[in-house]
């Protein structure tokens, strides 16, 4: 249920509101729009008829139900874009935000070096993962720990802000005290232990997509950080798994205004683990910009022929370069576009 303020309510009353909600049993979730408050009543539906009564309590417009499943994912439920701040930046801002790094911490060389590429290619996060699940339990499993210190190191010394992935809820402390965003992973998508513990997290999140997810279910994993404390959710369309296999995945790039529309979330893309093929992911994130997505996700190796994960869907640091002039120019089309 959505309970609309009256744009002249006061904050005694936005406060005794969101009391009362929590009296009968329910989370408030209040958003604060440029005219008005509206507040998000979330919890057991079996009980919902007594919300009606929040109608009579000072400075209420009216309710509304929200009829979405994914209740606080739901435009219904928030006015506006959400704009979520990692360090200095705002992810679902006017400007595109290039997350880039290697698909593994390998060494501390290896992570400085592609640190200070992606830096000095403009940029604006650094990815690189310290636990990796992978399909094979012959594989690389990450660095762990250690891969974090150095992530951190890096950070330090690029003042690049980064994200990584956490596999395990008995991790998520660990990762959040040396991380800027945490990384869900696509086979993570609906562990609902994980996506709980960091709802619990200070730190934003980046949902991606699974391989074989609706968007329904991807706004519903959503819904569980959103619904345990968690409001800053960066929702990431990676491909999906279709009967082609000319790609790694099928990027399914129709999800990103779908989202725009269902969801007040921003919404980036991975390109890398879309293609499986580094000749793909320059077009691939040029559509992603046009196609109104706030950033990218992308991988970038010094010696990708080195890699000990997903070499092949990696780019070179000339291509990564070539990459960032594309998407400095479209961007910079499609605003004096707007205009």
């Amino acid at each position: 249920m959505i309970i609309v303020m009256k744009s002249q309510a006061t904050e005694k009353q936005i406060t005794d509101v969101i009391n009362w909600i929590e009296s009968v049993g329910y989370k408030a979730h209040p958003s604060s729009g440029v005219e008005r408050t509206i507040i998000g009543a979330v919890g057991d539906n079996r009980d919902k008829a007594v919300l009606k009564y929040a109608e009579s309590l000072p400075g209420v417009e009216k309710t509304m139900p929200i009829l979405k499943p994914y209740k606080l994912a739901s435009r219904e439920s928030h006015q506006g874009d959400t704009i979520i701040p990692v360090g200095n930046l705002r992810i679902g801002g006017p400007e595109f935000i290039v997350m880039a790094g290697p698909c593994a911490i390998e060494s501390e060389e290896q992570l400085l070096e592609s640190a200070y590429i992606v830096k000095k290619g403009g940029g604006h996060m650094l990815r690189g993962g310290a636990f990796k699940p992978r399909t094979s339990p012959y594989s690389f499993q990450g660095m762990e720990e250690e891969g974090l210190k150095l992530l951190d190191a890096a950070r330090k010394k690029t003042e690049l802000p980064t994200v990584t992935e956490v596999v395990s809820p008995a991790d998520v402390d660990l990762v959040e005290s040396y991380a800027d965003m945490l990384q869900i992973g696509a086979r993570n998508v609906q562990n609902f232990a994980l996506l709980k513990k960091v709802g619990q997290a200070r730190k934003p999140v980046l949902l991606k997509r699974g391989m074989m997810t609706t968007i329904e279910e991807l706004l519903m994993s959503a819904e569980y950080i959103l619904s345990s404390g968690n409001p800053n959710v960066i929702l990431c369309e990676r491909g999906i798994r279709t009967f082609e296999t000319a790609t790694r995945n099928t990027l399914d790039i129709s999800a990103v205004p779908v989202l725009k529309n269902l969801t007040h979330l921003p919404v980036v893309v991975d390109p890398s683990h879309a293609a499986g093929n580094y000749k793909y992911v320059i077009p691939l994130a040029r559509a992603a910009v046009a196609v109104g997505a706030d950033g990218i996700i992308v991988e970038v190796h010094p010696e990708p022929e080195k890699a000990v994960s997903d070499g092949a869907q990696s780019l070179k640091p000339e291509k990564y370069y070539q990459l960032m002039d594309d998407i400095r120019a479209l961007a910079g089309a499609l605003r004096s576009k707007a205009v």
